[in-house]
């Protein structure tokens, strides 16, 4: 058995990356089965950095193949811009916004509604970290240190490209993730209902 390796997003990973994004969709745990439109997770949470932004993309592969990712912008304000001019008006024609009460939207219609009005991170964390990322491994490569090795790669990569600080989010209640960002050296920012910013500068 070969150690897994981790190295740059190649345009051939797409679909793979889309895999680990809804198998970790449910804050962590697979969500195959609970979308209608399984690749919806990836439009939202994946898609935009492999189209827009791929030399801030890095994966991790085993014998089986991705497992895990980091994705990243350098600027979250230009890379906002360059989504709702080059991505998300494509997935607005194939995806209705829905309406009435969003208490009987389906999971699919939660994903649908962020197509339409994709979220913006708040000025008070951009202000001083305009870099942000997402990372996700499949469980057969938790706990062996990849994660670090993902993100301690990514953070060297965005400060190299000028990044003065990153942030990213997670969920009030994940404290694992919580855990693991606090000894990479992240501090609260911002805390919100459903949503707790973390950043740390660079490098």
């Amino acid at each position: 058995m070969t150690d897994p390796v981790l190295r740059p997003f190649r345009a051939e990973d797409v679909a793979a990356v889309y895999d680990v994004c809804l198998r970790t969709g449910l804050e962590g745990e697979d969500a195959t089965g609970h979308y209608a439109d399984p690749d919806l997770l990836g439009h939202l949470w994946a898609g935009p950095y492999l189209a827009i932004e791929p030399e801030h993309c890095l994966v991790v592969e085993d014998e089986s193949g991705v497992a895990g990712y980091c994705l990243a912008t350098v600027d979250t304000r230009r890379f906002e811009a360059a989504c709702e001019e080059q991505w998300w008006p494509a997935l607005r024609t194939r995806h209705d916004d829905p309406d009435g009460d969003r208490g009987t939207w389906s999971r699919d219609e939660v994903l649908a509604h962020l197509v339409h009005h994709p979220p913006v991170a708040p000025d008070t964390v951009v202000a001083e970290h305009p870099a942000h990322l997402h990372i996700d491994l499949l469980p057969r490569l938790q706990g062996r240190g990849l994660g670090r090795g993902l993100m301690t790669t990514m953070l060297a990569l965005l400060a190299t490209d000028g990044a003065p600080g990153v942030h990213l989010g997670t969920g009030p209640g994940n404290t694992r993730a919580l855990g693991f960002y606090d000894r990479l050296g992240f501090t609260e920012l911002l805390r919100a209902p459903h949503v707790v910013f973390l950043g740390r500068p660079l490098p």
